[in-house]
């Protein structure tokens, strides 16, 4: 086996990323301290294609050399906004008709591996503090909440890493697999 350089991916550039399709999901990061999980969600984000991000509260924005450091780049290519508070982006996603989940351990919650995407909906995900998780007051606002499950000692995963493993399934189940 050999690697592929970066020549051979055919992989696109920022003007394209802009124009092509998108998967019908949002990335919500609810006071996002650390701006290297920060870049890495964009850049986690531009790899699958993800809709948009919103980022709330104390979230750091690009331009930033700690987010461009992960991101490399993908601050660049993906769309995002900022809202001073995240009830205000549930709220708007909502009202645009997007199906809001909070990404944390709750009551009720959908276990990851239970979650079925509907065709033609439209999702965000609410990913929050690294200490806090996502405020008790947005999980409220939200339509469900998906828990990621773990089998360890730990209670919870790095953000970044989370945003992964939920981007990922929305993509096997809204891309890969239709």
């Amino acid at each position: 086996m050999r690697k592929l350089k970066v020549t051979e991916m055919g992989r696109m550039n920022v003007e394209e990323f802009k124009a092509s399709e998108k998967m019908p999901l949002v990335v919500v990061l609810d006071d996002v301290r650390s701006m290297y999980n920060v870049g890495s969600v964009f850049r986690t984000s531009d790899a699958f294609r993800v809709e948009a991000i919103c980022l709330c509260g104390i979230t750091a924005r690009p331009p930033h050399a700690e987010i461009h450091k992960t991101a490399l780049g993908a601050e660049d290519s993906m769309e995002w906004r900022y809202f001073e508070h995240t009830i205000d982006a549930v709220e708007a996603l909502k009202a645009k008709g997007y199906y809001v989940f909070s990404i944390e351990q709750c009551e009720g919650s959908t276990m990851l591996q239970n979650l079925k995407t509907e065709p033609g909906r439209r999702y965000a995900i609410v990913l929050g503090n690294e200490v806090k998780g996502v405020k008790q007051e947005v999980v409220d606002r939200c339509d469900g909440c998906i828990e990621v499950p773990q089998f360890g000692t730990k209670h919870s995963l790095n953000v970044a890493s989370t945003a992964g493993i939920v981007i990922w399934e929305f993509a096997k189940q809204m891309i890969v697999e239709r």
